[in-house]
């Protein structure tokens, strides 16, 4: 019930940074033609996730620092602090801790932030979790109900399990999508793909029913 606001640090150029989280006044800096809530203040009372966080520049390091302590913000061009009520949610695909070491990342904010963390390892390290993660998404991808046990072979599985995956759930997303667009069941003809190999491209079958995939 409460809102849920995500922002890619990476995608946003340091120079918006700061206004894209704490929001501005009118006339804060040149192009600010009216005043704008943030995302903290767009997550008031929910929960603001924070991908990529790493790439935040030191100074806007410390502002998020002093915003996390006082439980307010400043708005760019603003005269008096707002308060906000949000839990943060932050993501790195690199070790915060690491980048912390190595001086790109500020230790007192990593140790505020790192109440409680959670290791996602790749996909090749639980290759366990495929049984799950492939009829789901099977069903993302558009695969109708009554062939995913047929799609679902035990050959499939197996031969998933002996590729690397660098590209984790997107990667095997994207093989399922094609093998489903060109050939259906599944390709299971050619050898299994060593960890240092790219699954083999799916042969173009005619008469498969899954001719056309859309993207949604």
């Amino acid at each position: 019930r409460k809102p849920f606001i995500a922002l890619d640090c990476g995608a946003i150029p340091e120079t918006l940074i700061e206004s894209e989280l704490f929001g501005h006044e009118k006339g804060a800096f040149t192009g600010a033609h009216a005043r704008r809530e943030g995302h903290f203040q767009l997550a008031d009372g929910g929960t603001l996730f924070l991908d990529e966080i790493t790439n935040l520049p030191h100074v806007t390091q410390a502002k998020l620092l002093r915003t996390l302590q006082e439980r307010c913000i400043q708005p760019l061009g603003g005269k008096h602090p707002v308060e906000v009520d949000v839990r943060i949610i932050v993501a790195s695909n690199v070790s915060l801790e690491g980048e912390m070491l190595a001086g790109r990342f500020r230790p007192d904010l990593y140790y505020r932030l790192a109440v409680l963390e959670v290791h996602l390892p790749p996909l090749r390290e639980r290759l366990e979790d495929l049984p799950t993660l492939v009829p789901a998404l099977l069903r993302s991808i558009g695969a109708k109900e009554s062939d995913l046990p047929e799609l679902l072979s035990p050959a499939l599985l197996a031969r998933l399990r002996q590729y690397a995956w660098p590209g984790n759930i997107r990667e095997l997303r994207n093989y399922l999508a094609r093998s489903i667009v060109f050939a259906e069941p599944l390709p299971l003809s050619t050898p299994p793909p060593s960890p240092s190999q790219a699954p083999p491209a799916p042969r173009f079958d005619r008469e498969a029913p899954y001719a056309v995939h859309r993207q949604r």
